[in-house]
């Protein structure tokens, strides 16, 4: 009886403990992608150090999905949530959900296209785009020595992500020492393997000639890669993404991607957490927060393989 009481005394100590923890709604816009893999498991290993529940909804790309879960969150008494948004565009109605309940809202990665008016409890953490594909595209043009002909493959062109990263390979493209560079395709590749790999395929099969893929992720880019690894194309033929995942760095160990660019995912992840409880704390925080983005090669690739 006596071990019985215990038992119940500390079965009741831990679920008041539970109830009492602060909790955090995250909807992802989805799950499936690599990357928001590696930023949902950046916050729970972050969560679960520090005692803070999360409660983790999969938006399965459907935008309407997305924001009911933010209704469902603002009115289900979190303490604040993060969300990965699918389309930029319809931040401004997830924000307003969360200011008219009174909730913090963060968010993750993705920037929202009302980052400028972000104010109050509602905040961005993520890393600036306009390095991210800088930073891919240069890389490009100096191994190529300014010259040669390339494809892009767009991530969807909802994302603000996309749009600028996008942006930023035309830039790098119009600079004096790139300019002997020209994009003979551009088509969407939705951020997917298997949709990178059959735009590459579209492309050879229609006899379109190119030096190099750039690719706005690391998932489209493998499967460029996998393509051009089937049809026994040039191996001069240079592949470059974004994200630096851990499938990405074994490819680039096996010679199958040249170019990478590191995008913090666990430090996305954390610097998230961080800022929904300040913001629920009234504590004093960023509106903006920036995650540098680092370049990655060959070279240099084995300091990122344990950083994802």
């Amino acid at each position: 009886m006596k071990s019985y009481l215990v038992a119940a005394a500390l079965a009741l100590s831990c679920s008041a403990s539970a109830q009492g923890a602060e909790r955090i709604g995250v909807v992802m816009g989805m799950l499936q992608t690599n990357f928001q893999s590696l930023i949902v498991n950046g916050m729970k290993d972050h969560a679960g150090k520090i005692g803070v529940d999360l409660q983790i909804e999969d938006a399965a790309n459907d935008v309407n999905r997305q924001v009911d879960a933010v209704r469902n969150f603002a009115t289900g008494g979190v303490s604040a949530i993060i969300v990965d948004p699918i389309d930029s565009d319809s931040t401004a109605t997830m924000s307003k959900i969360a200011a008219d309940a009174g909730i913090p809202l963060v968010y993750v990665n993705i920037q929202p296209s009302d980052l400028a008016s972000l104010t109050g409890k509602q905040a961005f953490v993520g890393s600036d785009e306009k390095e991210s594909g800088t930073l891919q595209t240069k890389e490009v043009c100096r191994r190529l020595g300014g010259k040669g002909d390339v494809v892009v493959m767009v991530g969807d062109l909802t994302s603000q992500t996309a749009r600028q990263r996008t942006a930023d390979i035309h830039d790098v493209l119009k600079t004096p020492e790139c300019q002997g560079m020209k994009v003979v395709q551009e088509q969407v590749g939705n951020w997917g393997r298997v949709e990178g790999s059959d735009l590459v395929s579209n492309w050879l099969t229609s006899g379109v000639s190119f030096d190099a893929v750039i690719a706005n992720n690391d998932e489209m880019a493998l499967g460029a890669s996998n393509a051009l690894k089937a049809a026994n194309a040039s191996k001069d033929i240079l592949v470059a993404g974004i994200d630096a995942t851990p499938d990405a760095l074994t490819a680039m160990k096996a010679g199958d991607l040249h170019v990478t660019v590191f995008q913090d995912a666990k430090g996305q992840g954390v610097g998230a957490i961080d800022t929904a409880l300040k913001a629920a704390r009234g504590e004093k925080f960023e509106n903006v927060v920036w995650i540098p983005f680092e370049l990655v090669t060959p070279e240099n690739m084995p300091e990122y393989e344990a950083r994802n």
